[in-house]
């Protein structure tokens, strides 16, 4: 029963099994009322249809219209005539052996009626199984799809976790590198935070000794500068009070000058009223009038000479005015410098300091790299 229920689905039973066999056969029977009788009998044996006039054209689409029913009619005689059964024996009549016969036809078409419709219950329950069949196999296929999409889903998450541990192998291998060349790098910067330290203590050293020794040059400086100021100051008090008295000795030499030739001027206007008085004594006079007039010579001369010496102290107290602006110069000049380089050296404290940390804050990373 199995086999043949296995046969039966086997069998074409759809429109594309049929138009192929259609196809087989005209390629066998070239001549078109064999062809027809021939899509007859599969149609009625084969495939367990009633063929008709159109079912026929429509399968062969070959000769007339009257060509498929023509066909059909000698399918169903020759059908017939196969059915018929003829009794020959001698001693029956001829209208026993009719009736006998047709007797035997009828019972023959009854059993292939009775056979038919065993086969037709028989197909219908064989097509039940071919369905239910074809429903186990369909869900046979679904899990076999849902079986390949999970195997390939399966597939493709071992292919991403190959991928993953690929590149966490490769992360790890990095992470590795990344870490070896960090020791080295955390070695490198313990020597060069040792030199840097050591460098900053010389540094240090050295700054403090320029420091004192600059601190010291400028309180120095600075001391010869008040001195040398103080000292300067002194002198142009002093030429200044000197040059106050010799403005004064001038002023008091000029207004006796002055005094002196007025006497002189008088005595000589009294002289030259005198003179036409008393001719005897033009001699004396004369004499007289010379020495006043040299006395007034050598007072106009001291009194140049006062003056020389007056213009020559303010040169001098303009000389040493102009040098005490010199050495204010020099003192701002100098306190410049220094405020210079002590910011200077602040500034590489300063940036030794953040070297150092810097080195502190690499030494404190490393514990954290190597904990993860």
């Amino acid at each position: 029963m199995n086999q043949q229920i296995n046969t039966m689905i086997s069998m074409p039973t759809d429109d594309a099994a049929l138009s192929q066999d259609v196809q087989a056969l005209r390629e066998r029977f070239t001549h078109t009322q064999e062809l027809y009788r021939e899509v007859c009998a599969l149609l009625f044996f084969r495939y367990g249809m009633t063929p008709t006039a159109n079912k026929l054209y429509q399968l062969v689409r070959k000769g007339s219209m009257s060509a498929p029913a023509e066909a059909l009619s000698k399918f169903w005689q020759d059908l017939r005539e196969k059915s018929r059964t003829r009794i020959e024996h001698p001693d029956l009549p001829e209208s026993l052996k009719n009736v006998a016969g047709e007797l035997i036809a009828t019972l023959w078409t009854n059993a292939q009626a009775a056979a038919q419709e065993s086969l037709d219950a028989y197909k219908v329950q064989a097509q039940e199984s071919v369905l239910q069949a074809k429903a186990e196999v369909a869900a046979l296929q679904s899990e076999r799809e849902a079986e390949r999409q999970a195997l390939q889903a399966v597939k493709s998450e071992l292919k991403q976790a190959g991928q993953h541990i690929s590149a966490q192998d490769r992360a790890l291998a990095v992470a590795d590198a990344n870490h070896a060349s960090l020791l080295v790098t955390v070695d490198e910067l313990k020597h060069d935070n040792s030199r840097v330290r050591l460098q900053l203590e010389d540094s240090r050293r050295q700054f403090n000794a320029e420091l004192h020794k600059l601190r010291a040059a400028a309180q120095l400086s600075e001391a010869r500068s008040q001195s040398t100021e103080k000292r300067m100051l002194v002198d142009i008090d002093r030429e200044r009070m000197a040059s106050a008295k010799l403005q004064k000795e001038l002023e008091a030499q000029v207004a006796a000058s002055s005094r002196t030739a007025q006497q002189h001027r008088q005595e000589c206007n009294a002289l030259q009223q005198a003179l036409g008085d008393s001719r005897e004594k033009n001699g004396q006079l004369e004499g007289a009038l010379q020495a006043v007039t040299a006395s007034l010579d050598l007072a106009r001369l001291e009194s140049r000479q006062l003056q020389t010496q007056l213009n020559e102290a303010q040169v001098q107290i303009v000389r040493l005015g102009s040098q005490a602006d010199d050495l204010h110069r020099q003192l701002e000049e100098t306190q410049r410098q220094l405020q210079l380089e002590e910011a200077q050296r602040q500034q590489q404290l300063d940036e030794a300091q953040r070297q150092q940390k810097k080195s502190q804050t690499v030494k404190q990373s490393k514990p954290r790299t190597q904990r993860s």
